[in-house]
C-alpha cells in the first residue's frame, strides 16, 4: 500500500511539472504571437495563437489529472490509517475482554 501512495505521489509531481512546462511554453507561444504581429505576418501569429490556445489546455488537463491523483492518494492515505486505527482497536478489546474475564463485575464496577 506504501508503494502505491508512494507512486502515485510521485505521479502527481510529474504532473504538476508538465503543468508548469505547458504554461511556460504557452508564454513564448504569445511572445511569438506579438512579434509575428509586430511584424505583419498575420498566418504566423494565428499558428502561433493555436499552439498558445493548446498548451494552455495542455497545463489544465495536466492540473486537472494531478488534482485527481491527489484526492485518491488522500483516501488511500486515509484508508491507511483507518485500518492501523481498526488494529489497535481490535487489540484493546482484546484487552478488555481478557481483563472482564479476569475480573468479576463487582471490581470493574469499582474501578469505573
Amino acid at each position: 500500500m506504501d508503494d502505491i501512495i508512494f507512486n502515485l505521489k510521485l505521479t502527481n509531481r510529474q504532473l504538476e511539472k508538465l503543468s508548469k512546462k505547458a504554461n511556460a511554453d504557452e508564454r513564448k507561444e504569445k511572445l511569438k504571437v506579438s512579434q509575428a504581429l509586430k511584424g505583419k505576418d498575420a498566418e504566423r501569429a494565428r499558428l502561433f495563437a493555436e499552439n498558445a490556445i493548446r498548451k494552455k489546455s495542455e497545463g489544465l488537463n495536466y492540473l486537472r489529472m494531478a488534482s485527481r491523483i491527489d484526492a485518491v492518494t488522500s483516501r488511500l492515505q486515509s484508508a491507511q490509517s483507518l485500518k492501523a486505527i481498526t488494529a489497535q482497536m481490535g487489540g484493546v478489546v482484546k484487552g478488555l475482554d481478557r481483563a472482564m474475564q479476569s475480573m468479576d463485575l463487582v471490581a470493574l464496577t469499582n474501578i469505573m
